[in-house]
């Protein structure tokens, strides 16, 4: 079913305000708050690195879950019906600001942050989450060590033709072990049984019971082929120049006196090797403003890097909003589009009083 991004209205409804909005990033916050914002009768522009709008809802999560065809097509409803401008293949910067995301490897043009700021009416950031970190342990710079993150894209480029098959993660007939228990993880290993994948295990410092993802998505994993251990944690990865084991170690949970999730604790002498060729961290992707947006006075959390804002969406320079998963972290697409709407709608307040 197409995704109805401005379902608010109908084309001949809108009256048009005059005011023009950029949206930086077109996933699920972004696309969400542009069906609202034309609606209200508002010009948007919105500008993505990638080739196709939809974010992560077209290239990570797989099409199992969401039809990329379905979001495609709402995007495509916002563009003819809408006249919603999209710059795709675009990346925002401040300055020379220069990172590498997952993404960028389709970008033909790069545009200052700093320009769109002051070209724009109000600028709307929801650029989401494209970094995934690493745990720091031994080992994790070897060959077959890889972030959730990538892995799926890279397979998703594939499938929407956009990369060779030589450019996927290969795990063909190989051992391949998934840390975490969260959405990605479960997509990260169900993806690697997709391609091919000898044995895929999913490990969790915790139980099925707190499993991000949620009991049910964890059983019907383990019902696909998926063998999962839980109450372990990654000590170090093993090999030469490519992995061939991983040690981990057993956990208990622990109580935590504010009674949010118990606290998995490594229990000494308990260690032991995992036999396996490649090893996916699915631990939580990192938000990813745009390269530098500090610089223009925009408040980043240090340690999270995630933009700051307030109860109306706004950040710390007074035109500039954000919205989605750069704010929050990592979330469901529900809360995403959710904030996107919300968002959308300070906007409009906004751009009422001036």
């Amino acid at each position: 079913m197409t995704m109805n991004f401005a379902f608010m209205c109908k084309p001949n409804e809108v009256i048009k305000t005059g005011k023009k909005v950029a949206i930086i990033g077109a996933g699920p916050a972004g696309l969400a708050a542009t069906g609202y914002l034309v609606c209200k009768g508002h010009e948007v522009h919105v500008y993505d690195k990638l080739p196709y709008p939809g974010g992560l809802m077209v290239f990570s999560i797989p099409s199992r879950r969401i039809r990329p065809e379905h979001v495609l097509e709402g995007a495509k409803i916002l563009e003819e019906r809408f006249s919603v401008e999209f710059n795709l293949r675009t990346k925002v910067t401040v300055g020379n600001a220069e990172t590498h995301e997952e993404g960028d490897d389709f970008v033909e043009k790069v545009v200052k942050l700093e320009d769109i700021i002051e070209n724009y009416d109000v600028v709307l950031i929801a650029t989401g989450i494209w970094r995934s970190p690493m745990p720091g342990i031994t080992g994790e710079e070897l060959d077959g060590v890889i972030g959730a993150l990538e892995f799926l894209y890279r397979w998703k480029t594939y499938e929407l033709n956009l990369a060779p098959r030589d450019r996927i993660i290969d795990v063909s007939k190989k051992k391949v072990a998934v840390i975490g228990a969260g959405h990605s993880a479960v997509d990260a290993a169900m993806t690697a049984l997709e391609i091919g994948a000898k044995d895929v295990y999913l490990l969790y410092r915790r139980t099925i019971n707190e499993a991000p993802a949620g009991r049910y998505e964890i059983s019907e994993a383990i019902r696909e082929g998926i063998k999962w251990i839980e109450l372990v944690s990654p000590v170090k990865i093993n090999g030469t120049k490519r992995v061939s084991s991983i040690t981990l170690v057993r956990n208990r949970l622990e109580e935590v006196p504010s009674g949010g999730r118990p606290r998995p604790v490594p229990i000494p002498g308990t260690e032991f090797d995992l036999e396996v060729d490649f090893v996916i961290f699915a631990i939580g992707e990192r938000p990813t403003p745009p390269p530098g947006a500090e610089k223009v006075g925009i408040q980043i959390n240090e340690r999270y890097g995630n933009i700051q804002i307030n109860e109306e969406f706004r950040t710390s320079v007074k035109n500039v909003f954000a919205a989605g998963d750069v704010v929050t972290g990592p979330s469901f697409v529900g809360r995403a589009i959710e904030a996107g709407l919300r968002a959308g709608r300070s906007i409009d307040r906004y751009l009422a009083k001036i």
